[in-house]
Order: structure tokens, then sequence, then C-alpha cells
């Protein structure tokens, strides 16, 4: 009887140490299963994005033809990037996504160190020959401009004007039948969106035509077709701008090429520096007065007005004036010169590329096969100096200045000073 009674004590012992361990056990494993959320922990975190998404999903908050909402869509936007929570435990803070698709677009700040030996040479050549006797006594600024600022001294300093029968040797009997009768304002009217298209070879395969095409107006230089090049540069012509080369010399056929026959025209022709039209007119650079008169003959129910030579020196004043260095004591080219006339026209204008997109280029026209890296860096006109001022005054993004080779500046008339 005694080992009986010590063998059923041992079981009882034995039966309340299994019960013991088991409620121990059960208790370590309900501790693992009942961690609580911490929504506010460093270590995990439950984003307002997953909320979000629930209610994306759920059927209250899509519509009928399957559109989210666009309130909801703005909110995931904003937390885009917030839907890969830290694991537990991995103090490691998340790193950074790098910026996608990084694109290397014109510098502002380039100077002529960043040209080719070449181009430095003939920048030089053209600092010490000084064709037209440019005397540069204005300021400098070292401190660069606001962007504000530089548009205002465009507005205010720039005059763009047309010869007028008043001006000087022009309000002779000879010239009355040939200048127009409307001014440039009177003749294009209040134009809104415009676009100013370079004749870069960086157009081509550009496919930018029919997007150009959707402005109120556009303003093309010189011999650029549109025949057979719709596609890259479009088919609309509301103002041509030319130099007085191009409507002197034979081979450009101006008087008989029907090119030149849609759109108003404006001939321009370089100056000595800050000269009054009387010095000009006896003296041009090209004389192109009496094919212009020729041709007002032939076609004289076509605008065609001649650009006021006064006006590329006050340009270039303002370019040497924002330029650490010599800029070329040269006119501006006729791209900005172009930039200026269409943004006292308009209320926006969009340059095509005048800086160079992800296309760039040494070909210099898109209707040609002549290479020379002086069409986008310059060599006769300060052009790189232009480029840096433009891109200064962009109102645009980069991105676009890559893809399209587009920069957006405002109109005159829309800026504040």
């Amino acid at each position: 009887m005694v080992h009986i009674n010590l063998l059923k004590k041992m079981m009882y012992v034995l039966l309340l140490l299994l019960v013991v361990l088991t409620v121990c056990l059960w208790k370590e494993t309900r501790k693992l299963y009942d961690v609580p959320f911490k929504t506010e922990s460093k270590s995990f975190q439950i984003p307002r994005a997953h909320t979000l998404l629930s209610r994306v999903l759920s059927s209250k908050t899509v519509s009928k033809n399957n559109q989210i909402p666009a309130a909801l869509l703005g909110e995931l936007s904003k937390l885009k990037g917030s839907l890969s929570p830290t694991a537990p435990g991995n103090n490691a803070e998340a790193k950074p996504k790098k910026k996608v698709g990084n694109v290397n677009v014109w510098n502002e700040d380039n100077s002529s160190k960043n040209l080719i030996p070449r181009l430095q040479k003939v920048r030089m050549n053209y600092l010490s020959m000084n064709k037209y006797n440019v005397t540069y006594n204005g300021q400098r600024n070292t401190a660069k401009l606001s962007p504000e600022k530089l548009l205002c001294q465009l507005r205010d300093r720039v005059n763009v004007t047309m010869i007028h029968g008043s001006d000087g040797p022009f309000s002779t009997s000879e010239w009355q039948d040939y200048l127009p009768r409307k001014n440039l304002s009177e003749e294009v009217g209040h134009l809104g969106r415009c676009a100013v298209v370079s004749s870069a070879g960086s157009l081509k395969s550009s496919h930018l035509g029919p997007e150009i095409d959707t402005h109120d107006a556009v303003l093309r230089f010189n011999g650029a077709p549109t025949t057979e090049f719709q596609q890259d540069v479009g088919e609309k012509t509301t103002v041509r701008l030319v130099n007085s080369q191009l409507v002197t010399v034979e081979e450009q056929k101006f008087l008989t090429e029907t090119l030149y026959n849609t759109g108003i025209l404006i001939v321009w022709d370089p100056s000595p520096y800050h000269a009054e039209i009387h010095e000009w007119y006896k003296k041009p650079d090209y004389r192109f007065f009496e094919n212009y008169k020729k041709y007002r003959t032939r076609h004289p129910n076509q605008p065609f007005f001649i650009l006021n030579p006064k006006m590329q020196w006050e340009l270039w004043d303002i370019l040497q004036e924002n330029s650490l260095e010599d800029i070329q004591p040269n006119p501006p080219s006729s791209g900005m010169l172009g930039i200026v006339i269409m943004m006292t026209l308009c209320d926006e204008v969009n340059v095509y590329e005048f800086l160079p997109s992800k296309r760039q280029t040494d070909v210099c026209h898109y209707y040609q096969r002549f290479h020379d890296r002086a069409c986008t860096m310059g060599a006769y006109h300060p052009l790189l100096f232009e480029k840096n001022l433009v891109k200064h005054i962009n109102q645009g993004t980069d991105e676009y200045i890559y893809t399209h080779g587009k920069v957006t500046l405002p109109g005159f008339r829309n800026i504040h000073c």
C-alpha cells in the first residue's frame, strides 16, 4: 500500500509540472502574437497610402466608368513612394530615390571657354576687327539679375519698331508708295500664343509640326521651308524674318521664290553701332533697298516691313551688360531678334530649338546637310551669350528643353515691372 500511495503522489507531481509547463509555454506563445501595432513606430509604419488604396478599391469611390476620383488621385500622388515600409527590426532609413531622367540642357553660365579652339579664335578675330565700331561704355552686371529684372530690361530698353515714312531718308516721295500703311501691331492684331521656329538641324525627326501649328502665329527665318517638312516644323507661317543678304544675293531667288509670298515679311540689316538712320541709309551692310522696292511692286498686297536698325544694338547692349566677358561686337542673330519681336506682339512665346534638345546636332539647318558647330555655339553672332540669356528667362522646364527644344517666354504686355 505504501508503494502504491508513493507512486500516486509522484504521478500527481508530474501531472502538476506538466500543467505548469503547458501554461508557461502558452503565455510565451501568446506574447509572440500579441505585439501591439504602433503606427508611429520608426521601425514599422502603416502608411496612409494603404488606407487610400482601400478607399480607391472600394466600390463607393470608384465611378461607374472605372475612374478614380481626382481628389484621391491627388492624395495618392503626394504619397508616392510611401508604399514600401521599412522591415521590422531594421533601423536603417530608406535611401532616397535617385532622380530619374536627369537631363543635360543648355547651361546658362556658358562662357567662351566652352567653345572649341577654332571658335575661340574666330571670336577673338571679331573682337579685334570690330567692324561696326562698337564703343560700349555701359555697366557690367557682375551679379546676375533675376529673370524678372532681365525681362523688364528687354521690355523697357529694346524698341521694336519698323521704318516709317516719317523716318528721315524714307520721308521722300520716292518711298511713299513702298512702305506699308499700317504698323506691324496693327497688321497682326492681338496675338495670344505664338511660336518662334528656329532653322536648327535638330528639328529634323522632331515631329513637332502639329504642336507648332496650334499657335496663333508662327515666326520663321530666312529661307526655312515648310513643304516636305510639315511633320517636324508645321506649315503655318505668319511672320518671316529675313536678313538683307538673303534679299540681295541672286542665288537666294528672293524675288521669284514663292516661299516668301506667305505671311508678313520683315527684313533687317546690320548698321554701325547706334548709328542714326541717315548714316545707315547711306551705307547699309547690304544694299537691299532696290530689291525691297522690286518685291513690293510685284506683291503690293503683302505686308513687308524694314526693321529699324536701332533695335539690334539696344538688344546687343543688354546682352553685353549681362555677360561677364566681352561678346562679339556684331549684331544679335536673327533668332534673337525674332524672339524679341514676337515678345512685343504676343501674350506668350514658345521658342523651338533655339536651345538645343536631345536631338542636338552640328547640322546647321533641318533642310540642308551643312555641318558647323558655329551654328549652335556662335561665331559671327554672340549666339552663346544670347542662349545664356534665353535660358535664364525661360519660364518652362528643363524637361521641355530636353525633349522639345522648347523655351516658354512671356509677352512684354504681361510683364509687371
